[in-house]
């Protein structure tokens, strides 16, 4: 048997880094360390911000939303500092991906959109602050959240190809693709009308 390449294995160890850190699930350790209850059981049943805002406690839904960003951040920049941008594009994704699908709750985890701005910050900040903006003002346009995420995540890419960072280009479609499988029950009540508003249950 020949040896294993010593650059696709350390591309591996990124990729299962990245995935151990995106596949904390914050806003479940969050809410039962702030007594707010199962989030299984509160709202969609959704383990992100936006479900713990629901709770009420607007702090809880911040600090979800801080470590659920940052760990999508820190694999990228772990990795970037330790191996290169190949591995730190490879852990963004694998951390977005242990995020929606973490081992330790069966593979039903969040829909990723704070992680995903958090990877792009760190992958290419001009992109990530560019995607966040589109967040905020398609969330004020419409009052919906999750057409806030579908619009970053939408852009994306054309904001990876306008800022001069094409090389993230194919991972931003993976993400992009990503963000809208997560989102397709979204995505149909947004077509029946039926999509809750932000500041509404």
């Amino acid at each position: 048997m020949p040896p294993i390449d010593t650059s696709t294995a350390q591309l591996l160890l990124w990729a299962l880094i990245g995935y151990g850190l995106g596949s904390v699930p914050y806003g479940m350790i969050v809410a039962k360390v702030m007594g707010l209850g199962n989030l299984r059981q509160i709202g969609s049943g959704n383990i992100g911000a936006t479900n713990v805002l629901r709770t009420g406690n607007k702090a809880a839904a911040a600090v979800t939303l801080l470590f659920d960003a940052g760990k999508g951040a820190v694999a990228v920049l772990l990795a970037r500092a330790f191996a290169g941008e190949d591995a730190a594009q490879l852990a963004a994704l694998a951390a977005f991906v242990g995020h929606c699908y973490p081992v330790w709750l069966r593979f039903r985890g969040g829909k990723g959109v704070a992680t995903f701005l958090g990877l792009w910050l760190a992958l290419a900040w001009p992109v990530g602050i560019a995607c966040c903006l589109t967040w905020l003002a398609a969330a004020a346009v419409t009052r919906i959240s999750s057409m806030g995420a579908l619009m970053a995540a939408a852009s994306s890419t054309i904001w990876a190809v306008f800022l001069g960072y094409g090389t993230t280009f194919l991972l931003g479609v993976i993400l992009t693709v990503m963000i809208y499988w997560r989102h397709r029950a979204n995505i149909a009540r947004i077509r029946a009308g039926t999509e809750p508003r932000i500041g509404r249950s």
